[in-house]
């Protein structure tokens, strides 16, 4: 385009963007007007030249000039000229065909009136060919407008996918948009492929690619709002990796309110995953253990610790101290407790730090008048900490060394400590880190006078940051796959409310109350009943959602299971005892073992050559101390290999004696 054409283009935008709503309406009922004349003229032509010897004499000015004046007050009064012209669809043309009906009945009455003499077939073609006229107007003018519009500005190029109903709307919608143009639809249906609907052609998926790379797309439409989100979400997903901006199309019975704009899942029962009666939600002589005393929890804000703090404040102790070293979680959790404390007897002290800091767990327990630790701090995703053993190491076996040392010298009637059933047999360091642990508070416990020092062992936690649910959960909202490690994987879960009560309820057994006092170091279990294969959980989330699992047998189902291989420091099948046998306990469904440990002078070796594995940074240090200490540890060849763990032959530098590897004579 030239200097001259481009300076006219802007001319003419500028007159037709500042166009007032009536002068619009003006321009309309002059181009009707103008029309009357021009079908006339145009029928008496087609007669004059078309008719057998029919010579048709021109309509007189006062005729004319009356048909006009008809004309434009009927368009006024029917409303064609206040009809935008991008809404300009059916109705309007219905609208438009009566008004021209009218019209040439006028001129068939004038004819009457004034003898003009024109024939029947003259009105009747006048009529058409007004109608024509007046419809054809609007359409050129809307796509001179456009024109107009559109040149030398920025427009969105879409691609529809999808060439049903709803895309048909769609494209029809935006064919009158001024800064957005359709240019093509893409179907998954054959049937539809290679045809033309709403003035654009269907193209299978193949070629879009080639047609977004020819056209000049910039952004792609899905249009299907009645597949299933799990199949949008696929479309979505490879279309994304093709670098295209994608948006999908709600349907207008979700519109209008008819359908909801988000699916929303249904939770599953923890009946259902569990395999196993819930342990009762009110477990008789725990609230009378904690009434009027001063309890820590740390690790606070975590999952099970925040758990156990709402439950803590419903036996009205009489201080809640919550010791958390993540402020955000310390902060949510404190302003929660203590809307739900409101003038009650607890008062609730935040603590924010680490239990790896020993002067400020000293403090803590003296200046609080500390009397029952729930001890929940720790690292506890399997990756995270197989890939930072040096953290891992510190915070689980030397964060609780520290806070159980602090808590023996301030007096602390009892300590319990929260693991894993990954701590035995562990095949990662998070299992290891959570054993040693176990056997630093065994020897705590053989040596302590004042203080009850117990372990609580339990299996996963459904709904607990990391766990399966959550994560199949966003899954399954993304449209899946869900990802599951083996086909054969199991785990034992129970609730989080489950787990808390479970360490409550082993807090009021070690401080001897009804049904004797179990002694100090045991390691107490839950009946969790049978194991839970992963994959059955995942088929149940699935239909929970109001899905269909997509599998060989069902190949056009929704959400698809994927297997990714066991993750490294992870076991097929967890367990939850080391030893033989279990011991009951006052409540049925809470058992205790007695397992075996190390001696207090191996246990001293093991912390003196992980501080200085903590010292150095060195993880290969880290993972030496869990070969040389950990019972049963067996980590996988992806964990050693990754770390670069020495193989247990080798000899540990920082440990002087050999004869303090476990199971030597001490």
């Amino acid at each position: 385009m030239g200097t001259g054409p481009a300076v006219l283009h802007k001319r003419i935008y500028r007159v037709a963007a500042n166009l007032s709503r009536n002068q619009k309406r003006w321009i309309l009922l002059a181009v009707d007007c103008l029309l009357v004349p021009l079908a006339l003229v145009v029928t008496m032509a087609l007669l004059n030249n078309g008719g057998a010897g029919m010579k048709l004499m021109p309509v007189s000015p006062a005729a004319l000039l009356l048909l006009c004046a008809a004309a434009a007050v009927t368009s006024d009064m029917m409303g064609i000229p206040r009809i935008k012209l991008n809404a300009y669809e059916m109705r309007a043309t219905r609208k438009t065909a009566l008004f021209a009906a009218i019209v040439a009945a006028v001129l068939g009455v004038l004819d009457a009136a004034m003898a003009i003499a024109l024939p029947a077939a003259a009105v009747i073609l006048f009529g058409i060919l007004f109608f024509l006229m007046v419809a054809l107007s609007r359409l050129a003018m809307l796509h001179s407008l456009l024109w107009v519009y559109r040149v030398g500005q920025p427009t969105c190029r879409v691609l529809i996918y999808g060439a049903g109903t709803t895309g048909a709307q769609l494209a029809a919608a935006l064919k009158s948009h001024e800064s957005i143009e359709p240019v093509a639809f893409i179907d998954d249906n054959p049937a539809l492929q290679s045809l033309t609907i709403a003035g654009l052609q269907v193209f299978p998926p193949t070629q879009i690619q080639q047609i977004v790379a020819e056209r000049l797309v910039s952004r792609v439409l899905l249009a299907m709002p009645s597949a299933s989100w799990p199949k949008q979400a696929e479309i979505v997903r490879r279309l994304q990796k093709m670098g295209l901006d994608v948006h999908a199309l709600p349907s207008f019975a979700q519109l209008v309110g008819e359908e909801p704009l988000i699916d929303k899942f249904r939770p599953v029962a923890p009946g259902r995953v569990l395999g196993r009666d819930q342990l009762d939600a009110e477990l008789p002589g725990t609230r009378a253990a904690y009434r009027g005393r001063v309890v820590l929890v740390s690790g606070a804000g975590g999952s099970i610790g925040s758990e156990l703090c709402r439950q803590l404040l419903a036996c009205k102790p009489r201080r809640l101290v919550l010791f958390e070293v993540s402020e955000i979680a310390l902060y949510t959790l404190d302003m929660e407790l203590r809307l739900h404390a409101g003038e009650g007897p607890t008062e609730i002290v935040a603590v924010l730090g680490s239990v790896t800091d020993s002067r400020m767990a000293r403090a803590v327990m003296h200046s609080h008048g500390v009397e029952i630790v729930f001890h929940a701090a720790a690292y506890k995703h399997v990756p995270l900490v197989e890939d930072n053993p040096v953290a891992g190491m510190a915070n689980n076996v030397l964060g609780t060394r520290t806070l159980a040392d602090a808590a023996r010298e301030a007096g602390v009637a009892r300590f319990i400590l929260i693991s894993s059933d990954k701590a035995v047999r562990p095949r990662g360091i998070m299992g290891a880190s959570k054993r040693l642990a176990e056997m630093v508070i065994q020897d705590m416990a053989r040596r302590s006078q004042r203080t009850v020092f117990s372990i609580v062992r339990f299996g996963n936690v459904l709904g607990s940051s990391g766990s399966v649910i959550p994560l199949f959960q966003e899954q399954i909202a993304r449209g899946g796959p869900v990802t599951v490690t083996h086909p054969e994987v199991t785990r034992y879960f129970m609730t989080i409310s489950e787990a808390c009560r479970l360490v409550l309820v082993v807090g009021s057994f070690s401080s001897g109350g009804e049904g004797g006092d179990p002694v100090s170091g045991t390691v107490f279990v839950l009946d969790m009943g049978r194991p839970v294969r992963i994959v059955d959980l995942a088929r149940q989330m699935v239909h929970a959602s109001g899905y269909s699992v997509r599998d060989e047998d069902h190949p056009d189902g929704d959400i698809a299971i994927e297997y990714i291989g066991l993750r490294r420091g992870e076991k097929l099948h967890e367990e939850l005892l080391i030893g033989e046998g279990l011991l009951t306990t006052p409540h049925p469904k809470i058992l205790h073992a007695r397992e075996d440990c190390l001696s207090e002078i191996e246990v001293a070796a093991a912390l003196r050559a992980l501080r200085g594995a903590v010292a150095s940074g060195e993880a290969a240090a880290a993972r030496e101390v869990a070969l040389v200490f950990v019972p049963g540890y067996a980590p996988s060849d992806a964990g050693a290999a990754s770390g670069g763990g020495p193989a247990r032959a080798a000899a540990l530098p920082r440990v002087e004696e050999t004869a303090l590897r476990p199971g030597a004579a001490t």
